[in-house]
């Protein structure tokens, strides 16, 4: 059982990065890299059915946010580990993942020799980090926004003010009244820490909720 190889998985929107992946890890004794996807829905379908040490996951993916992804994969696999793969450095963004289950976070500049050491202490156990993503968590920014907990009806209506909608409109399609979507964009407001509806809409775009 001591010379078990770990069973690695990448998930990455960009052929080019896994295939670089894949060169690398496999040239390392101790890892095999078992599969590859380009997906959020592929790497869920794989993992009902196949045990996986080692997940390597990107936050952008076409189908999926990486954060809410890895709180997924916990759920259906609790003993894979979950490291996040990423060139997005925002402090709440780490912080998210972590909560949501990830075993690691990892910029895409950093080393293999990083990365290595980085997998190993996930497959032992460990919370890992590059150093780069240690110095960001280290040092909290006041222009951090934390990721807000939405409810239901504030996903809604936060994706039509993205599409332009008014308050009448989203009223009228929602069957409430103005003034209760009023509510609704003033809590949103709040939540985002946002000054208006074009402040929100960009701190939304750039924490993928939209």
């Amino acid at each position: 059982m001591e010379n078990k190889k770990i069973n690695i998985v990448i998930v990455d929107d960009h052929p080019i990065v896994i295939e670089g992946l894949k060169m690398m890890l496999n040239n390392q004794l101790h890892f095999t890299v078992s599969e590859s996807f380009t997906s959020g829905s592929e790497i869920i379908d794989f993992i009902r059915s196949h045990k996986v040490d080692i997940i390597l996951l990107d936050i952008t993916l076409p189908d999926a946010n990486g954060t809410e992804l890895c709180r997924e994969i916990k759920k259906i696999s609790p003993d894979t580990s979950v490291i996040m793969f990423s060139n997005r450095s925002e402090r709440s963004i780490i912080m998210q993942s972590l909560q949501n289950g990830a075993s690691g976070y990892i910029l895409k500049n950093t080393s293999i020799d990083e990365l290595v050491v980085c997998i190993q202490g996930a497959h032992s156990g460990n919370i890992v980090f590059c150093n780069e993503t240690r110095q960001i968590i280290s040092k909290p920014s006041q222009h951090d926004h934390p990721i807000p907990r939405l409810t239901k009806r504030e996903k809604q209506i936060l994706q039509m003010v993205a599409e332009g909608k008014t308050s009448m409109m989203i009223a009228d399609e929602l069957f409430l009244s103005p003034l209760t979507v009023d509510t609704h964009r003033k809590n949103l407001l709040q939540k985002f820490q946002a000054k208006n509806s074009t402040e929100l809409i960009n701190i939304a775009v750039q924490q993928n909720m939209i």
